[in-house]
């Protein structure tokens, strides 16, 4: 879609026009401009060395000495892996072909990782585009540093970031040319365990647009700058400095964040994590074998957890089943079943056959943004009740028959308790339309109890290919049964019935971002009951306990502007509920949504501003 020549959506987005005479576009402009101050000489802060743990896995409570250096793991040709002993020159290339494949390859199918091995690379440009995974495989993030840049900029779309989704850098250290390494991303584009000596501005700059993004377990010496950002998580990370704001920044656990002052600047700020488990990864020891990391879990945690040497045990990858682009659900099912954990290759995979999780403390691990795309209408991804399980770094596509449910976590009735160790889901993302028509009534059901998510992005695609009201259809991007259920950075947008639908009791959410779906062709057909439309999120009535923290909702019915929905959200009355720093949004002035959260909050129409801010509720 050519943005710019539509109406303001978020994917075009726009700043609170609170200035008449300017356009809402020229608004955000000079906010970009007052926010984004460019990095000065000198900014980046003193280079911190390697850590002494580097190449061994001090933390290790298995070893994989019997695999040496000579038996590298075959992980299919779309895992380019990187040694500090080759030449820049040649690495260089390598990463800008990538590059050049992907810029702009926003519903293709390659798939690429690209991994380097610990060491310094000196004068390396890694542009991420579309569908690459760019990773460090030592064990500290300082064992690799790269003296140059790993960045994402808008170029493709002249600087318009919105539609910068589907790649991800972790686990490297990067010292950046000039001071600034970019990261110009929207939804599902995470920066996790990275350590960058300098500045980050997460916009493309003045003309620049973004909408939304994800960072954990970062430090940052210099400054984050968030210029047009529309919404941020930031989670258990070090910053130098925050400045900016625009609709909704939140941070949990964060050394160096602003102080809470929502909505003027719109910064919530949760002083630490109660119960989280960083994201598994890949990396190399000092007998040149592959292993898996898996960090500790923690309670009320803030910061980064690498900066006292590593927390957790690492898991050889001679226990894990390498799945390539070709196999069957069967296959994948079978080496599970056989006790292997599973490591997901670039790639896209069809599914006729749910895979089938159902042994505690499995990891599921994906590189490249692996994809799994179920055909006949089938469950992509099934996950027992059970504890421990781990899933990170998969793209679920739904297929062209509808799936009842893309993800479950859990049967039905699950009734067991995992506190003690919870099954986790991080950087998982769906799509519904886009590549491709798909279709799913849900897409991700958690039926266990104290599940942990982390950063999810729940879409059902707003344009692309396959993509109608009648065509790419879903009901709900979100449904928690079980108790206890945490979510850190939920992104869930344009499904047709309530978006997030919560039933059990003691539920958590730290960030959530919704659009309202574009694309109801009349209030007719948008009703929930005698209701005008649905909430994006839903607490049942049912439910005694539930507290959440820096929640959006914004609404944009271009094919008819008239419709409106009621509440962005909707929850019980009751002493146990609670909700703080709410925002909602008309995108262009195009709909109305009357109330923030059940018959509270003011309006947001094309009669006012467009914005309104409700600090608590009740």
């Amino acid at each position: 879609m050519n943005f710019p020549a539509h109406p303001p959506t978020e994917h075009t987005p726009q700043a609170p026009d609170t200035t008449p005479r300017w356009s809402r576009r020229a608004a955000l402009g000079a906010l970009a401009a007052l926010t984004a101050t460019p990095a000065l000489a000198g900014r980046a802060a003193a280079r911190t060395p390697a850590g002494a743990s580097s190449g061994t896995a001090t933390a290790s409570s298995r070893t994989a000495a019997a695999q040496s250096a000579a038996d590298a793991p075959d992980l299919g040709p779309n895992v380019l892996v990187f040694d500090p002993s080759m030449a820049i020159a040649d690495i260089q290339a390598k990463v800008s072909d990538v590059f050049s494949r992907q810029e702009s390859n926003q519903f293709g199918t390659d798939r690429y990782a690209l991994l380097f091995k610990p060491g310094t690379y000196d004068g390396l440009d890694v542009n991420v585009g579309f569908y690459t995974h760019v990773a460090g495989l030592g064990l500290s993030p300082d064992d690799v540093d790269i003296h140059g840049l790993v960045h994402v900029e808008a170029d493709w779309m002249q600087g318009n970031a919105t539609q910068n989704f589907w790649r991800s850098a972790e686990n490297l250290s990067v010292t950046p040319t000039n001071g600034t390494n970019r990261w110009a991303v929207s939804q599902a584009a995470p920066l996790r365990r990275v350590h960058i000596r300098g500045e980050v501005p997460l916009w493309n700059g003045y003309d620049g647009w973004a909408s939304g993004g994800f960072m954990a377990d970062c430090k940052v010496d210099g400054r984050v700058v968030s210029g047009s950002q529309q919404q941020w998580l930031t989670r258990n990370s070090t910053l130098g400095e925050w400045a900016g704001s625009v609709w909704n920044m939140v941070f949990v656990g964060v050394d160096g964040a602003p102080p809470q002052n929502f909505p003027n600047p719109s910064h919530t700020v949760v002083d630490s994590a109660p119960v989280v488990r960083e994201k598994p990864f890949l990396y190399v020891d000092g007998s040149g074998a592959y292993q898996v990391f898996v960090p500790a879990l923690a309670t009320n945690a803030r910061g980064v957890t690498w900066a006292g040497g590593p927390r957790g045990e690492s898991v050889p990858l001679t226990d894990f089943h390498i799945a390539k682009p070709g196999e069957s659900a069967a296959d994948i099912n079978a080496a599970l079943a056989q006790g292997k954990h599973l490591l997901v290759t670039p790639g896209v995979y069809t599914l006729d056959a749910p895979i089938e999780v159902t042994r505690a403390g499995t990891i599921v691990l994906g590189l490249g943004i692996a994809t799994l795309l179920p055909a006949g209408g089938v469950t992509a991804l099934s996950v027992a009740d059970v504890d421990g399980v781990k899933i990170s770094g998969l793209l679920i596509d739904a297929g062209a028959a509808n799936s009842a449910v893309l993800v479950r976590v859990g049967p039905q009735g699950a009734s067991g308790s995992h506190s003690g160790d919870p099954t986790l889901l991080q950087d998982v993302f769906v799509r519904i339309g886009g590549a491709q028509a798909g279709r799913a009534t849900v897409s991700v059901e958690i039926n266990s109890s104290d599940v942990i998510g982390d950063n999810l992005w729940l879409w059902r695609a707003d344009h692309g290919n396959g993509v109608g009201w009648d065509v790419n259809t879903s009901d709900t991007g979100l449904v928690v049964n079980g108790a206890r259920v945490t979510m850190y950075g939920l992104f869930v947008e344009h499904h047709q019935k309530a978006e997030v639908l919560w039933n059990g009791d003691g539920g958590r959410t730290y960030f959530f971002q919704n659009e309202m779906p574009y694309d109801p062709p009349n209030q007719a057909a948008w009703k929930d009951g005698s209701r005008n439309g649905y909430a994006a999120y839903q607490v049942a009535d049912s439910v005694g306990t539930h507290e959440a923290w820096g929640l959006g909702s914004y609404c944009l019915f271009l094919a008819d502007p008239s419709v409106v929905a009621d509440s962005a959200l909707r929850v019980p009355d009751a002493p146990g509920v609670r909700l703080h720093d709410m925002v909602t949004v008309s995108l262009g002035n195009d709909g109305t949504i009357s109330h923030v959260v059940n018959e509270t909050g003011d309006p947001v129409n094309n009669t006012n501003s467009g914005i309104s801010y409700l600090v608590s509720y009740p």
